[in-house]
């Protein structure tokens, strides 16, 4: 009977603790299906993104070979398996997107699948978030959601670009300064300085973009406290899973019988994981305004919980 007291104890204690009631409040609302789904339409976003991209800004990019470097760089480490060179294999070689057009059937066909597929995403994505936190769709007006979810869409694109740029900026500086302080800038502890330099970028525009997802496409007045902390976890996961990107999914697409859908599958649970820790840290924040009796609106409810009930069409996405 003791024994029994005691595991009754611990099993308390355990899903007392902040973690815990985090996953099972994700799982409460059906946050791994709606992973999966955004996951699956975010495959077909991202190459739609990536051609359109290309299309539009390739010479641009292509006329200066440090920004090209940081900016294919940035794409494999968002998304390994993408874009192909440095020694791995990718869904896309590099030498077809700079010969891509937008002013061709393909670059046509693109477009709209872009502007399909990357404006479902959001909504989806805006539904699941909404799911998580308990609260119905957003009752704006659908068009105007679709202009809102464009010029997020386009923000997005311009952040990574942006990303990109002032990495370059960043490792000219940094090799300045170390060239002024005399220390070699092919060792080790230039090469640290860099990578760690990246890492820091890489991390700002992770909380940026997270904190805009939750906050702007979604239409959660997210009190900013909450919002910071859930933002820095979910982007310091992310940024994790970047860093381990090529290893995770290395074993994972090594079998003999899926050789020729590797890279396609290698995608779809990248993208899956990615997913998942966006709406798991979603439900941190949900859980976090909980335990401070704050509402999803940003006024205090006193320790009362919400009786708003989730959506059918976010729950069924």
């Amino acid at each position: 009977m003791a024994l029994m007291e005691k595991v009754t104890a611990i099993t308390a204690r355990v899903m007392k603790l902040k973690p815990v009631r985090v996953f099972l409040h994700y799982a409460a609302h059906n946050g791994p299906l709606m992973a999966a789904g955004l996951s699956f339409q975010a495959i077909f976003a991202a190459f739609a993104a990536i051609w359109v991209g290309f299309a539009i800004a390739g010479f641009v990019i292509r006329s200066n070979p440090e920004f090209e470097g940081a900016f294919l760089g940035l794409l494999r480490s968002n998304v390994p398996g993408l874009i192909g060179g440095n020694g791995s294999d990718g869904a896309i070689k590099p030498d077809e997107l700079f010969s891509t057009g937008i002013l061709t059937w393909t670059g046509a066909i693109a477009a709209v699948g872009l502007l399909f597929t990357a404006l479902g995403w959001l909504a989806s994505g805006r539904d699941a978030v909404r799911n998580i936190f308990s609260l119905l769709p957003a009752p704006t007006n659908f068009l105007l959601l679709k202009v809102k979810d464009l010029g997020i869409a386009i923000f997005f694109g311009l952040a990574l670009i942006l990303s990109a740029a002032v990495t370059v900026l960043s490792t000219a500086a940094l090799a300045t300064v170390i060239g002024w302080l005399g220390i070699d800038s092919t060792s080790d502890f230039t090469v640290i300085v860099v990578r760690i330099a990246g890492l820091l970028i890489a991390l700002m525009l992770d909380i940026v973009v997270l904190g805009a997802f939750y906050r702007v496409v979604s239409g959660i007045r997210i009190p900013w406290r909450i919002l910071a902390q859930g933002t820095i976890i979910g982007a310091v996961a992310l940024g994790v899973l970047k860093a381990l990107g090529s290893s995770l999914l290395g074993g994972a697409t090594q079998n003999p019988l899926l050789a020729s859908f590797a890279v396609i599958i290698g995608l779809l649970i990248w993208f899956n994981v990615i997913c998942q820790v966006i709406l798991l840290a979603a439900s941190w924040i949900s859980v976090s305004s909980e335990d401070r009796g704050v509402s999803l609106t940003g006024s205090q409810k006193h320790g009362k919980k919400t009786d708003a009930r989730p959506s059918d069409t976010a729950t069924a996405l």
